[in-house]
């Protein structure tokens, strides 16, 4: 199967909530099926790849419903695997680079949209929704979450304003328009990070420095990533709607 190629699993369940490819160029179109991919498999998971929900319920069960030990294990769990995955991928040196990168960005940002969304599930979202969606793949570019969202016209609507902005949006109806916006700029803006990935972080290609030096990196990434979701995601209170009316105007 290629790096973008279809999938032959179930439908993704949130076939409406991204843009279709427009024309914009190649590059327009590949951030379309590159944020179409990464949440086909971090949301909804495939073959033995678990969705973030049935993540989610395994560690609300193993922990007894207690939420908050739930989300750590489910942090930790993702900032390992991202630490291996970039030991992986950065073992093999220059020679490896052409096949490895592109492996290790599509890999690492699976993993962190599966870790943000597990997160927001346990805390009481609908990772189903358009809004909610939208919200978990925001938190994979951190800072520049304000600034998409600055530009889609979100953050002129009532309700989005103070540190709980992706909370906010994961509970609003979200405008179609908006959120076709939204996502189209988060795959482009994760793809424009691969060649800065690439440049600052040579030293990744040299064999097994690279390795050890790709771990520390991506495991570093993980947890600020982590981080971020715990506090954009508050806890919810059991029982409150999934889609909040008036949310967003």
């Amino acid at each position: 199967m290629g790096l973008f190629g279809p999938k032959d699993d179930h439908p993704s369940a949130r076939e409406h909530d991204l843009p279709a490819p427009g024309d914009g160029g190649p590059l327009d179109k590949l951030s379309t099926m590159f944020v179409n991919r990464v949440m086909d498999l971090g949301l909804d998971g495939i073959g033995p790849l678990s969705s973030s929900s049935q993540v989610a319920a395994d560690a609300r069960r193993k922990h007894g419903g207690d939420v908050e030990k739930a989300v750590s294990e489910v942090v930790s769990d993702h900032v390992r695997l991202a630490g291996a995955g970039g030991f992986v991928t950065g073992v093999g040196g220059l020679i490896t680079m052409p096949v490895s990168l592109p492996a290790n960005v599509l890999g690492f940002y699976t993993l962190a949209t599966r870790m943000v969304a597990a997160v927001a599930e346990l805390r009481g979202y609908d990772v189903s929704t358009a809004g909610a969606r939208a919200a978990v793949m925001l938190t994979l570019v951190g800072g520049d979450a304000d600034d998409l969202m600055r530009k889609a016209g979100l953050t002129m609507l009532p309700g989005m304003a103070g540190s709980s902005r992706l909370a906010r949006l994961a509970v609003s109806r979200m405008p179609q328009a908006a959120g076709m916006m939204v996502n189209k700029a988060i795959g482009f803006r994760l793809l424009t990070t691969v060649g800065g990935k690439a440049l600052g972080r040579f030293i990744r290609f040299v064999p097994v420095a690279g390795g050890i030096v790709g771990a520390g990196l991506d495991g570093l990434l993980m947890k600020r990533i982590a981080d971020l979701a715990r506090r954009e995601f508050t806890p919810r209170p059991a029982g409150a709607p999934a889609v909040e009316e008036g949310a967003l105007g």
